[in-house]
């Protein structure tokens, strides 16, 4: 028997409420407690240090390239590597808006203004949206990542569609990746209208990050390199920084089950059958930026995600215990699954 196994059988040991939501309840504070004996809730700020020294020496790296290199060509593939290296540290802002590096929230947010400045995304507009979608995965009602204007989650929402929408939904399975290009774009645009009329949690300091953003990111470009190319290297660089964002976010819920806000459901349930896994490698690790857990990261956000792999080892077989659906599968199926789900809701405008 491993050790997993154990705390699972001692842990059962717990008794169950007779009513089925106070049991399913008690489910999930069952595997919680699993857990937080396991030490897996604890911080790891020296593992955030070592990723924050890397992604800023790589950025260096990409300014150094894009300041003393004159080819076109070189500046192109620095711009994708720029892409990469912006989608990381978009990564570290997400898992401090989730506050899992630091214990102190004041740390976090620190951190977290940094990064946002470095990356361009209002901080406070991302994490209150994030939230919220945490909240109410996969909801059509309530889930902010799948009420977008140009997709479809639904048989209903593909109906509800007009105009240039409906067009682009009929067919959204092949429009779908040349759309999330645009994530990049979008990102920026929306924290930016979220700063007029919203109400930040730093007033002072995110308009100051955003414009700040902006302001050196252009001199970086244009003094750097001519005008045109200066234009070509923001357009390869943001579109391929939605293209990689889009990429490994998407497999986390897309095409996986979708609720509406009367759908009776317990936590540990909602969160485990909406989330989908991509499976577990150091590539995979890293390019997914622990994402690729996502069930354990739904179920736990504070958890540090380098704990994240060592988290699937006790949830997974927990499920399996309770007979709850764990769905994991590998980068190229669950891309299939994504587009053979959008094209199925959109059936309806295809009749």
């Amino acid at each position: 028997m491993t050790v997993t196994d154990q705390l699972i059988d001692e842990t059962m040991d717990v008794p169950v409420c007779t009513n089925t939501q106070k049991g399913k309840a008690t489910e999930y504070a069952q595997l919680k407690t699993l857990v937080r004996n396991a030490g897996l809730l604890e911080k790891n700020p020296g593992h955030y240090a070592a990723k924050i020294g890397l992604n800023l020496g790589m950025l260096a790296l990409s300014i150094a390239v894009l300041a003393l290199v004159d080819n076109v060509w070189i500046q192109m593939l620095n711009a994708a590597f720029l892409a990469f290296v912006m989608v990381q540290l978009c990564f570290l802002g997400h898992d401090l808006g989730h506050e899992q590096v630091f214990r102190s929230n004041h740390n976090n947010d620190r951190l977290g203004l940094f990064v946002s400045f470095l990356v361009g995304i209002n901080r406070t507009w991302w994490v209150e949206k994030h939230n919220q979608h945490h909240g109410n995965p996969n909801d059509l009602d309530m889930d902010p990542d799948i009420n977008l204007p140009l997709i479809a989650f639904s048989e209903d929402q593909a109906r509800n569609m007009r105009g240039l929408a409906r067009l682009v939904v009929r067919h959204q399975a092949f429009f779908f990746y040349p759309l999330v290009c645009l994530e990049g774009f979008v990102l920026k645009v929306s924290g930016i209208q979220y700063v007029f009329g919203n109400r930040l949690k730093f007033p002072v300091a995110e308009p100051i990050m955003l414009a700040g953003h902006i302001v050196v990111f252009a001199c970086l470009v244009f003094l750097s390199l001519p005008f045109w190319q200066g234009l070509l290297f923001i357009a390869v660089n943001q579109l391929l920084m939605g293209l990689y964002i889009g990429s490994t976010f998407a497999p986390n819920h897309k095409g996986m089950m979708v609720l509406d806000g009367k759908t009776p459901m317990d936590f540990l349930r909602r969160q485990v059958l909406t989330s989908r896994n991509v499976k577990s490698s150091r590539f995979n690790d890293y390019i997914y930026g622990g994402l690729n857990y996502q069930i354990e990261h739904h179920l736990f956000p504070s958890m540090p995600r380098n704990r994240l792999k060592d988290a699937q080892k006790i949830v997974r077989p927990f499920c399996r215990y309770h007979s709850i659906l764990y769905h994991e599968t590998g980068i190229v199926r669950s891309q299939r699954e994504i587009l053979q789900f959008l094209h199925h809701v959109s059936a309806p405008l295809r009749v």
